[in-house]
């Protein structure tokens, strides 16, 4: 990771103190880990939902994952030019009651026998869509927050609360939709963003929203901004490529992997939701692990290889065969790992994009990448669902596996694989005609 130098932070304090010291930070870190937590759990209760009480296909399973996958292509660069210009505290907050409410609703015409599969696509939709919101925000937020030299630190912070809401968010939605029912389970995840809520809210530090001088350009043109800036940056642009082809078939893998672990391996609800919950542990120690590897190892080497392992693991899951006694106990293994090494590359993919882009254009860089790189789920999931029809989830499962390793070979052949032990200074953001953001 980037040492303090390579940033040029004039700071000479430690940055852990510094950033727990800051109520605002841990104000963040609270709302961000329970929205995490809520969104988790959702990840898991709505698919769990379609296949065990609606009877859900393969197809019908892939459909419900693309369709709350699709506002990231949708969404992804019109709210990064947004929220350039906003107070991200008021996206999030907004995000928040938007997903609680729709959850409530939810909960509600479950319990009334109305939650039928257009209504669960529906909820899928808006829940995703504010979710990007909060997702493009938060990171925009977390630099207007904090020092740059401390945003490694602050990274593994947070990334370690996503960690810790991937071990209970799918744990709690796998158990209360195999113990109760689907719609207390979604009433849980409204829970989680309702405190998410009420923490963010009170961040009280006013945001330095980049300023911009005389007209407002218009959302268009913002969007090409970031575009540009992105594809310019041949890091930055290696990064899309690489997130794209491993987003693309793991969307396709979860697909198949959700079908093959109730229906192949034959595991009720909370074993499927312990199992992807070992993702969590797994990704709390990679989180770790990414604040120290990279400043001794260099950028480079720790992406490609963290990424080669952590995705060439789960070509171990289609062997899996026999009891639960057997089979939980390698799956468990095999999500720990997975969570371990992917969450080592994520970590420090984001501390390369975040101290290689300017303060102005940081919204803008993280929706181009999302879009870029998280853009083609919805298709990967289609895949994945019309390859479990065609081909059966087990051979499905080990060609979409395989495609994930495609990611860790584009980074190889990339400038990413020669970032060293520090990262350089972030350019200057490009000069743009644009009127003083709205304080919202």
């Amino acid at each position: 990771m980037p040492s303090s130098s390579s940033t040029g932070s004039d700071s000479g304090r430690p940055a852990p103190p510094s950033l727990w010291r800051d109520g605002d930070f841990r104000r963040l870190w609270a709302g961000q880990t329970a929205s995490q937590l809520g969104e988790h759990a959702c990840l898991v209760v709505l698919p769990l939902f379609a296949v065990l009480t609606l009877d859900a296909g393969a197809g019908q399973l892939g459909a419900l994952r693309a369709v709350g996958q699709a506002p990231i292509l949708l969404l992804s660069l019109f709210v990064g030019a947004w929220v350039d210009r906003w107070r991200t505290r008021t996206v999030m907050v907004l995000t928040d009651v938007g997903r609680a409410l729709v959850l409530g609703a939810a909960a509600v015409a479950g319990l009334l026998g109305r939650l039928g599969l257009p209504a669960l696509l529906v909820v899928a939709f808006a829940v995703g869509a504010l979710s990007v919101f909060f997702d493009v925000a938060y990171q925009a937020s977390l630099v207007r927050l904090v020092k740059r030299d401390q945003l490694v630190r602050a990274n593994s912070a947070l990334e370690g609360s996503r960690s810790a809401a991937q071990i209970g968010g799918p744990a709690l939605g796998g158990a209360l939709v195999s113990v109760l029912s689907a719609p207390i389970a979604a009433a849980s995840s409204a829970l989680f963003f309702a405190l998410s809520f009420l923490s963010i809210r009170r961040i009280g530090r006013r945001e330095s929203v980049p300023e911009c001088s005389e007209r407002p350009p218009r959302v268009w043109r913002r969007i090409q901004e970031g575009l540009r800036f992105v594809a310019g940056d041949t890091s930055l642009r290696s990064v899309c490529l690489a997130s794209a082809a491993f987003q693309f078939f793991f969307a396709a893998v979860m697909t198949v992997h959700l079908l093959f672990l109730p229906r192949d391996l034959h595991l009720p609800g909370a074993a499927v939701g312990l199992v992807l919950a070992a993702t969590g542990p797994g990704a709390l120690l990679g989180s770790l692990l990414a604040a120290r590897l990279p400043s001794r190892f260099g950028h480079g080497a720790v992406l490609v290889s963290a990424a080669a392992l952590g995705d060439g693991v789960f070509l171990l899951v289609p062997a899996l065969h026999g009891s639960s006694a057997v089979t939980v106990p390698a799956l468990l293994a095999i999500s720990f790992a997975f969570g371990a090494f992917g969450q080592l590359v994520n970590v420090t993919l984001m501390a390369v994009r975040q101290t290689l882009t300017p303060d102005g254009m940081q919204g803008r860089a993280a929706a181009t990448i999302n879009f870029v790189g998280m853009g083609l789920t919805p298709l990967g999931s289609l895949l994945g669902g019309f390859l479990a029809e065609a081909w059966g989830t087990r051979t499905s499962l080990l060609v979409t596996a395989a495609g994930m390793l495609l990611s860790p070979a584009l980074m190889a052949l990339s400038p990413l694989a020669r970032l060293g032990r520090t990262l350089p200074a972030p350019p200057e953001a490009p000069a743009s005609p644009e009127a003083p953001a709205p304080s919202v």
